[in-house]
């Protein structure tokens, strides 16, 4: 065995490759892991160790079990400076004791599962917590930038995760010490970055404020689980961190009214079968929708449409979502169905979705409070995930089950225009399926006095993963809002 002292220069700091070819010559050559220190580029190596030397060309290539590469390329990612010879004396027991890496309690394996989880979690935490902001290069070209400080060297190791995500955008992302780009072909790492060279807001900023605000759901507050994911350190480079403060201090209230809103649930369960009917044409079922007669008014169809049970939707639910609006409305909106704030309040469109609406409506100048606002359906269809409630989408059967309670609504409202938010909402007023990019933005006869106007949900929008096409699309929402403005003025917002 060799007693001198030998090293090896590492080109970067997770220089995997490097550190790989570096420590097969050094086992070739019997340099027991005391002896052997790895350098990284730019700095000096110890002063009496040697350069390592070229193996013996009948070297023969160590043998290892299938997990140890990809764990000493993670652990290679850790800020730990003894990184290298940790991966190396790992390396150098392997030879001897093939099953070192089961042994739990080992203390160089101990370290190794230690930094590995590290690294993941700091893997984790850059996928989740970069925030791009659109900027214009010299060029005059979009480009996309983002400022993050992670605690590990994961750079390199996080970068086609970004590739895959945002293939069609150009973007960099800044760190202390190693910056990424991508130019749609191929990706590009250059040096470090200072914070100040971080981007300012842009204007898809408000957008996801506006959502990040309206998710925000103050019974299921629970700010030290919330820290354990997101730690303060993070919030500094993060948009929606001037909001996480107030909203913790607005929690109590909140929740206090949430409570003071909530429903009761039905309770009869054993009479489920009989009362709930699928309406298939004819005379309604009245008893299935809650009542023993045709409501006579907006009013009576609110209350009697309290206790539907005409499809499986009801029972699930929190509540009934009625539409909301004067009762001669000039515009009547019509979404998709409740989400699941808008299921906890009772009212339409105070949800993410509802938040994008009434942006647009500002920007076009509606004043919503003139219009009547509704749903297709009127109750919350999701699937549960843990606390969360996940939507899903209504089949054509429930849309028409709740097609007479929309029928009853335009008819005691009578507005001139009725605009359709999604393929679902236009489906449940047509009577037919359409698509989106056939009917959008046109005005279609549905009587002599009323028109539709079939647009794209908010939703859409929030669910648009490009910040591009989520800045066109917002874009021709605000024209559509403005159309509905211009066929109806009495509905502009007052000077």
């Amino acid at each position: 065995m060799m007693r001198q002292s030998y090293h090896a220069t590492i080109s970067s700091p997770a220089d995997f490759g490097g550190w790989r070819a570096a420590a097969r010559t050094a086992l070739a050559l019997g340099v027991a892991p005391e002896h052997m220190v790895f350098v990284p580029e730019g700095e000096t190596p110890p002063l009496f160790a040697e350069p390592l030397p070229e193996p013996p060309a009948d070297a023969r290539q160590p043998t290892v079990p299938r997990a140890f590469p990809s764990l000493a390329e993670t652990i290679l990612c850790h800020s730990d400076p003894e990184r290298f010879g940790l991966a190396y004396r790992l390396l150098w027991r392997l030879q001897a004791d093939k099953h070192l890496l089961d042994v739990a309690s080992d203390p160089d394996v101990q370290r190794a599962r230690e930094m590995e989880k590290a690294v993941r979690r700091d893997e984790h935490k850059m996928h989740a917590f970069v925030r791009f902001r659109e900027v214009e290069d010299p060029d005059g070209e979009r480009h996309y930038i983002a400022w993050f400080e992670p605690e590990h060297h994961i750079v390199e190791r996080t970068a086609p995760f970004f590739m895959r995500r945002f293939a069609g955008m150009r973007w960099t992302i800044l760190t202390p010490e190693r910056s990424v780009s991508w130019d749609g072909g191929e990706l590009a790492f250059g040096p470090g970055a200072r914070r100040e060279d971080r981007p300012r807001d842009d204007d898809m900023e408000a957008l996801w404020l506006t959502y990040y605000g309206s998710i925000f759901n103050p019974a299921r507050l629970k700010p030290k689980a919330m820290q354990a994911e997101m730690p303060k350190k993070y919030w500094r480079n993060l948009p929606e961190a001037e909001l996480i403060e107030p909203l913790i201090r607005g929690a109590g209230a909140a929740e206090a009214r949430m409570l003071a809103n909530a429903p009761t649930l039905p309770s009869i369960r054993h009479q489920r079968t009989q009362e709930r009917t699928m309406v298939t044409g004819g005379a309604p079922d009245y008893a299935a929708y809650g009542a023993n007669r045709r409501p006579e008014d907006l009013d009576e169809a609110r209350a009697q449409a309290l206790h539907c049970k005409a499809c499986d939707l009801w029972e699930p639910a929190t509540q009934t979502v009625f539409g909301k609006g004067p009762r001669n409305a000039p515009v009547f909106f019509v979404g998709e169905q409740p989400g699941d704030q808008e299921d906890l309040a009772g009212e339409p469109f105070v949800g993410p979705a509802g938040k994008v609406f009434d942006q647009a409506l500002a920007v076009a100048g509606v004043d919503r409070t003139q219009a009547y606002v509704t749903n297709a359906v009127k109750h919350f269809k999701f699937m549960p995930r843990g606390k969360r409630r996940i939507h899903q989408k209504p089949d054509m059967g429930e849309v028409r089950a709740c097609r007479w309670w929309l029928d009853l609504e335009r008819e005691f409202v009578r507005p001139k225009l009725v605009v359709a938010l999604g393929a679902t909402a236009a489906a449940a007023v047509l009577g037919k399926t359409v698509t989106i990019k056939a009917t959008r933005s046109k005005l279609i006869d549905l009587t002599e006095t009323t028109k539709l106007l079939v647009t794209v949900h908010p939703s859409y929008i929030l669910r648009l993963p490009d910040p591009e096409a989520q800045k066109r699309e917002t874009a021709l929402f605000n024209e559509d809002m403005a159309r509905v403005r211009d066929f109806v003025p009495e509905i502009a917002l007052a000077a």
